[in-house]
């Protein structure tokens, strides 16, 4: 390890200590999520189950509630519930890194694990050079850099980062996220037989590859892998217009599902799906675990979207991970559901069966509070509206004349203005909702569609009420959780 090494990570710790009563003392501290001790986070990174314990690493600024340069900050967990923050994995101390250790992937190969990120780099003119980058661990908790495994291709700006890399047959290959010289998006493959030395094969999606048009200038975060008999492109990519409902959020996470054709380098997919209809949800990352299933943890965050009007920021933090979530590909939609381990948390039980809900606003004991999980089941398709209203802050409303499921928020800029998300749903099977602190998570008809936001309620906002403009009758579930 080099001097300067030592230096920024001494730097980190001694952040975390001189903020840490500051930072614990936040009413908004979220519960059962992942965050930074301090600073901000972002990407989800290098996410894989090592040696039977699953690692996650992020993107992290220890020094500032802002972004710049990024370190990689460490959990692990044989649960998936309950999580030990490490010592730095990788701080931005190298030539090819001294402007942030970037987003990246990991593999385990011959018992070893292998971390591959972006290097950035930035001149004195702000001119910037992004490299690829190879790291290996014997052990899941030290680091060796092995330094760069790609330059730059030919045909991209620098904005060529993110590597997600996997093993098919004989070869690795690795997708990296990219700008081309046109300035729009691609995902770009890279192939190699023994992780070091990386053959550029093109761009296998992007504007303007198959039939696809203009499709944003910067594709981040891309992760391909096959799933119940598909194959899955996820992506964030960014620069998209608004286009009705869709698109709302200043940059996008969602996914392609089609063909990788690994004889011609392309992936022939059909139309891109939005993976999250929320305010914050970005840049997600998956693994294939043990027991065979495609885990992902999202960042429950955007970039530049009003980030400097976060209340946390006042206690020297800012972001947040989404919760652990399974997919699994159905009739050919990408479906997301809370990990089972989550049921771990769940205690003081409450079951509400054949309630009839109707044009007043019903509470019921035990399904109130800061950080809970509740699943309304609905004994037949509403026939009028429903609302549900949580901690004065957030609600979710059903039209079935519309087939339209709306979250409605207070904006967190100014305590005033009511914000919205909506996504189209021809019957309301099922919610599960999970609240912490100051988020919510909504899981729709078994994981067909989802909700994230930030919400920032006051102390004794802690009410939750069910309404409906028909009456109707339904089972209600709901737990606190640890």
């Amino acid at each position: 390890m080099s001097d300067r090494d030592k230096q920024l990570r001494e730097a980190a710790y001694q952040e975390v200590e001189t903020h840490k009563s500051l930072v614990e003392s936040d009413r908004f501290r979220l519960g059962y999520h992942l965050m930074p001790p301090v600073g901000l986070l972002n990407d989800p990174n290098g996410f894989i189950q090592y040696k039977g314990v699953y690692h996650l690493f992020y993107q992290w600024n220890p020094f500032k509630t802002e972004h710049g340069a990024k370190f990689w900050g460490h959990y692990t967990s044989r649960d998936l519930v309950n999580w030990e923050h490490h010592e730095i994995a990788l701080a931005p101390s190298d030539w090819f890194d001294k402007n942030g250790c970037y987003s990246g992937s990991a593999i385990e190969h011959n018992g070893k694990m292998y971390l591959f990120y972006t290097g950035n780099v930035k001149d004195e003119h702000n001119n910037r050079e992004s490299y690829q980058v190879l790291v290996e661990s014997e052990d899941g908790f030290t680091f060796d850099k092995k330094g760069v495994v790609v330059e730059l291709p030919e045909g991209y700006t620098a904005h060529f980062r993110d590597p997600k890399v996997w093993k098919r047959d004989d070869y690795f290959y690795m997708v990296v996220g990219a700008q081309s010289e046109d300035l729009t998006g691609k995902a770009a493959l890279l192939r190699s037989s023994d992780l070091y030395k990386w053959e550029h094969l093109g761009a296998i999606a992007g504007a303007h590859v198959g039939s696809l048009e203009d499709f944003g200038y910067m594709w981040e975060c891309p992760d391909l892998f096959e799933l119940d008999g598909e194959e899955v492109l996820i992506l964030s990519p960014q620069g998209l217009e608004p286009e009705g409902m869709l698109y709302q959020n200043i940059y996008q996470a969602g996914y392609f599902i089609g063909k990788m054709d690994y004889e011609n380098d392309r992936f022939d997919h059909g139309e891109f799906v939005e993976m999250d209809r929320g305010f914050e949800f970005y840049a997600p990352q998956t693994t294939e675990d043990d027991q065979g299933r495609r885990l992902l943890f999202g960042w429950l965050g955007l970039p530049e979207e009003r980030e400097e009007d976060h209340p946390t920021i006042e206690y020297k933090w800012i972001h947040a991970m989404t919760l652990p979530r399974e997919l699994r590909v159905k009739d050919g939609k990408l479906y997301q559901l809370p990990v089972e381990e989550l049921k771990k948390l769940r205690h003081a039980e409450v079951i509400y069966q054949n309630v009839v809900l109707n044009e007043e606003q019903q509470a019921f004991a035990g399904i109130d509070g800061e950080r809970l999980e509740y699943e309304l089941t609905f004994n037949e398709n509403p026939s009028g509206e429903v609302t549900i209203q949580m901690r004065n802050h957030a609600t979710i409303m059903y039209s079935p004349e519309k087939e339209r499921l709306t979250l409605s928020r207070i904006s967190f800029v100014d305590g005033k203005t009511i914000e919205e998300r909506h996504c189209e749903i021809s019957e309301l099977k099922n919610l599960r909702v999970f609240l912490d602190s100051s988020s919510i998570e909504i899981f729709v008809n078994d994981g067909a569609e989802v909700f994230t936001a930030r919400i920032y309620p006051a102390e004794n906002e802690k009410n939750i009420t069910f309404k409906t403009g028909q009456p109707t009758s339904v089972q209600l579930q709901a737990w606190m959780l640890y």
